[in-house]
Formats: C-alpha cells, structure tokens, sequence
C-alpha cells in the first residue's frame, strides 16, 4: 500500500466553518482534530445540504467511504479499518477508556443542551440552518430540539433537575480531566491520541461557539491548565499549516462524479481520479434533490394538521426564550 498516495486521497467532509473554526459542528471537529494530529494530509470540504444527516461528517478514501452513522462514528470507522490509528498503546488502559467514555457521556451531552437548549439560538442556526430559508430552518430547529429533549430525558417537571445534573457532571469531568492533564501537552503519556481530539474539539468549540454567558463556557475556564492545553495545541496542529484561502463547498454536481477542489487545510494540491461510487453514496446525493421539497411539505402537513399553536405545544414549549429571527 502506497502510504504517500493513499494519504493525499482522503478528503474529510464536514460542516461549514465559522467562530473561527475550520469546521463548526462540535462531531466534525473531532474528526479534524483527529487527522491534524495524526499529521495525515487531507482536503477538507463541507456540506450544507442535509443539516439534519447524521452521516456528516464522513470520510472518503480513495473508494473507501466511513460514514459517522457507522461503526461508532468516523474516527472508530478509521482505527478499525486500519487507516490510521493513534489509540493502539491504549485500548486496554482502564483510565484512558474511563476517560474517553466520560468526554463521550458527560461533555457531549453537555455539548448538545447548550447548543439546543442552555442557550439562544443563534449559534445552532449559524452552524446548521443559515443557508436554508427560514420557514425551514424554523422547523428543523424545534424538531431537532425536541429530539435532543428526548435524548437527554428532559420532560416539563424534570427540566431543572436534568440541567443541574447535567452540569454538575460536566464539572466533575472537568475536574479529573484538569488534574489528569497536569502540565503536559496531552491528556496521556504526553503524546496524542482519539481522546485529545475529541477533548481539544469539545474545549474549542466551548470557547469559540458558545456565548459568554453559556454556564458550560464559565466551568470551562475555571480550568487555567485546560485553557492551555487548549491554546497550544490549536496553534501547533490547527493554525501552523493553514493557508490565507477558505475551505471549499462540498456539491453534488449533475456529471457522474463530484469536483473536488483542493483545501487550504492539506499541505499539497490534490488532484483525486475518478471512481466508482458506492450504493451508500449514490443514496446520500439522490436525496439532495428531494430535500428541500420534503421539508416544505412536512411543514405543510404539521401545520395543517395541528396547527402552528398546538405545535409548540406538542413540543413542550421549546421555543421560550429563544430568537428565532
């Protein structure tokens, strides 16, 4: 296998970038991190279309694809497949799978009720919906935060009990990750690895994303080593090789094969051959074509049938307090 060829085909495709972030969307973010610290040249495109789509962000390899809604995600997709593995010295070390399991619980969870729940909406827009029109974006919105409601098992009379957990559990995690990492460049054996991508991506997108007012933001910088750690790290592997030229739009052209167009975030132009698309991806573009119809009709439905007012009702008042416009 021609590691060099191999490694200058992979192309990461993610969420857009803004908040200073070359990708916004706190899951994408990980996975950038991942391949900047294992040092792996890629291009980086991104995709509007499907801001509902759990198969963003994915991979492409040559003609290998790792989807996020497969095999616990892109970066396990990568380890397991044997493209590239920094985790291999520690799959058995209880405190490394203890922690990783806590920022994959705790943080992200965290994560998710601040960005749908704990905060106005304006963040979630930017990152998601700004590119749709607004009677969509409006939809997909209280739908995904009454998904999110449900995922985190908050209801009417435990919504206060939910959150003070919910941070409370955020705050310990801070507090053994702070004292794990010390003084050191990275959470183990000072070297990098999946949890410090997924770590330093939680870190950055709190700083960077969230208001000043997010409570998550505020336990966060009670955390000067964490902070640190932060802002080191995103100056060696984030900013030391990027370019004055943004991230290209990842589109579905009418022609048998996607344009690619090369990323300021890999280190040389990439010119990528043609190839065969597999089922999952002829699936994944024959949607766009319907996307925006379906949503509209959808809308149509939901407030014919129910009626905007019992809509938000339904919802169990998902939309006090936010701004919407």
């Amino acid at each position: 296998m021609e590691q060099s060829q191999e490694r200058e085909e992979l192309t990461l495709v993610a969420r857009k970038p803004c908040f200073d972030l070359p990708t916004a969307c706190p899951i994408c973010l990980p996975v950038y991190i991942y391949l900047k610290l294992a040092r792996i040249p890629f291009t980086l495109e991104y995709n509007s279309i499907y801001p509902d789509s759990d198969q963003i962000p994915y991979v492409e390899y040559g003609a290998y694809v790792a989807y996020n809604n497969e095999n616990d995600g892109v970066i396990e997709h990568l380890k397991h497949d044997g493209v590239v593995d920094l985790d291999s010295e520690f799959q058995s070390v209880p405190e490394w799978l203890s922690a990783k399991a806590m920022i994959s619980s705790w943080l992200a969870n965290a994560i998710m009720y601040e960005l749908w729940l704990g905060s106005d909406a304006s963040v979630a827009y930017k990152i998601y919906y700004s590119d749709l029109p607004w009677p969509i974006r409006k939809f997909l919105f209280l739908k995904q935060v009454y998904s999110v409601k449900q995922r985190l098992g908050i209801t009417k009379d435990n919504a206060q009990w939910r959150e003070e957990q919910i941070y409370k559990k955020a705050k310990m995690a801070y507090d053994a990750l702070s004292t794990r990492l010390g003084e050191q460049d990275f959470l183990f054996e000072n070297r990098p690895s999946h949890l410090d991508a997924l770590f330093l991506g939680h870190a950055l997108f709190t700083l960077q994303a969230l208001p000043e007012t997010s409570v998550l933001r505020s336990k966060l910088l009670e955390h000067d080593n964490i902070i640190r750690y932060a802002e080191t790290l995103k100056m060696k592997f984030l900013e030391a090789n990027s370019s004055s030229s943004a991230p290209q739009p990842h589109s579905f052209p009418s022609s048998s094969a996607p344009r690619r167009q090369t990323s300021n975030w890999s280190s040389k132009p990439q010119s990528k051959p043609k190839r065969e698309k597999t089922e999952e991806e002829k699936k994944f573009k024959r949607r766009s074509k319907y996307f925006l119809a379906a949503q509209g009709l959808a809308i149509l439905l939901f407030l014919s049938v129910m009626g905007y007012g019992s809509a938000e009702v339904e919802l169990e008042g998902d939309d006090e307090g936010f701004n919407y416009d």
